[in-house]
């Protein structure tokens, strides 16, 4: 014999457990637990990073035939090796001096740009009355190019003053 449930509405009836002999719910909760459980995981893998996204980071090497300026580091001629990671918390170059006595510089990038695949790869020096500085890495197998900042000269303005003189004329 089956026990009815009686209610006003479709909602009360479904939030209502009807007792029925042999029958508890347990296959519907269950179900509903495999349904949760489905939908936490697919969030999961959908919003964790995976490793193919991550960029790898820059290696190289490179030569200074003289002093040169970077930011705000004075980095004397010499070979080095770089690395630039970009997945870092903020995005920083480390250079390291590989022959002669051992120097090693870590330098914000404060800009970067989308570097296009027919660029080559340089160093880009600029010359001001402070010296010579690098302003731009340019990294094409990476895709990416590095800014620096390099100081600009302050304009100088010069203002005319006049003079009325109080001579009564």
């Amino acid at each position: 014999m089956r026990s009815v449930c009686l209610a006003d509405s479709v909602l009360i009836r479904l939030a209502l457990p009807c007792a029925e002999m042999g029958r508890n719910g347990d296959s519907m909760k269950t179900i509903r637990h495999f349904g949760y459980a489905a939908i936490l995981a697919a969030a999961v893998l959908n919003y964790a990073p995976s490793q193919a996204s991550a960029e790898e980071p820059s290696r190289g090497h490179f030569k200074l035939a003289h002093e040169v300026r970077w930011e705000n580091a004075v980095v004397p001629a010499g070979e080095y090796a770089f690395s630039y990671d970009p997945d870092g918390l903020s995005p920083v170059l480390t250079i390291s001096k590989m022959d002669g006595p051992r120097a090693s510089f870590m330098l914000m990038v404060p800009a970067r740009d989308v570097s296009s695949g027919k660029d080559s790869n340089a160093l880009v020096l600029e010359s001001t009355s402070a010296g010579i500085y690098v302003s731009t890495l340019r990294l094409p197998e990476s895709g990416v190019t590095l800014h620096f900042r390099v100081p600009r000269p302050a304009e100088k303005q010069m203002a005319k003053a006049e003079t009325n003189s109080a001579s009564g004329q």
